[in-house]
């Protein structure tokens, strides 16, 4: 499927104006599924509306994806990352923005940095809006604040880890460790939309990755977990280095499709 983009402005979300690249296919039907995309970056990133080939693969699998840029507003620091995120969220769940429909189906996803986010949107979306949010696609979420994993070992070969390192710094520079700010720390995590999740063999996120994943699903979650080869050029998506040439973009998009298809015919899948 052909993805088209168009920059807009959405003028209307509560805490100001935030603009954003909305993605969707040619033909998408009737009804879409829409998703509020959060770019990766370690937190340091603005948006700067480049081309983001995460969004444009959700986008294939005939969503219509939103990829707002938080960071502007928000200078990339919890809690105001979040609140940003959770502001457009909140607009897109009452009022499509003009996009899909009432009927639509409405997810949250992001990569890296962004997964974090979407994660603690999840999170906050159990908790002041039930029901309003029909899954959350994690990608390589960058969720472990004290970077304790075994895979993140992995992170110096891949020019990743100083930068995580800071950006972790930055993320949490306005003071304390809220569970929306790790959602691996967070205690209670039952309750939350159904997750699509995604990392690879060759990933430094992979631990931290599987292991959210695991604990959905031992908190009932209807979890969805994909696992790619070693060789992809999967840590390309957030910016780290890859011997490989970068081929996983059908198998997000193939499995985000198969995800739509399950959460639309069982819509109480959490």
């Amino acid at each position: 499927m052909t993805v088209e983009w168009k920059d807009m402005m959405l003028d209307k979300v509560a805490i100001g104006p935030v603009s954003a690249r909305i993605y969707q296919g040619a033909d998408y039907g009737k009804g879409p599924p829409i998703v509020l995309y959060l770019h990766g970056g370690a937190f340091l990133d603005s948006d700067k509306n480049v081309d983001r080939p995460v969004a444009m693969s959700l986008a294939k699998a005939g969503a219509i994806v939103v990829a707002a840029d938080y960071s502007n507003l928000s200078g990339n620091i919890f809690p105001q990352a979040l609140e940003v995120s959770f502001s457009v969220f909140t607009y897109l769940a009452n009022k499509r923005a003009g996009l899909g429909d009432r009927k639509s189906l409405l997810f949250v996803a992001g990569e890296e940095a962004g997964g974090n986010v979407a994660a603690g949107v999840a999170l906050k979306a159990r908790d002041q809006m039930p029901d309003a949010l029909d899954g959350q696609v994690l990608i390589s979420p960058l969720l472990d604040p004290f970077m304790g994993t075994s895979s993140i070992r992995k992170a110096e070969a891949i020019g990743m880890r100083q930068r995580w390192t800071e950006g972790w710094s930055h993320y949490l520079s306005g003071g304390g460790c809220h569970p929306y700010a790790a959602p691996c720390l967070c205690s209670r995590i039952s309750g939350v939309a159904p997750a699509l999740i995604f990392t690879a063999e060759d990933d430094p996120l992979h631990d931290e990755t599987i292991g959210y994943g695991v604990r959905l699903k031992q908190a009932g979650v209807g979890v969805r977990q994909h696992v790619l080869p070693a060789g992809t050029g999967w840590p390309s998506i957030y910016g780290g280095k890859s011997d490989g040439a970068p081929d996983w973009q059908e198998n997000v998009s193939r499995h985000f499709g198969s995800f739509l298809r399950e959460v639309s015919v069982q819509p109480q899948l959490h």
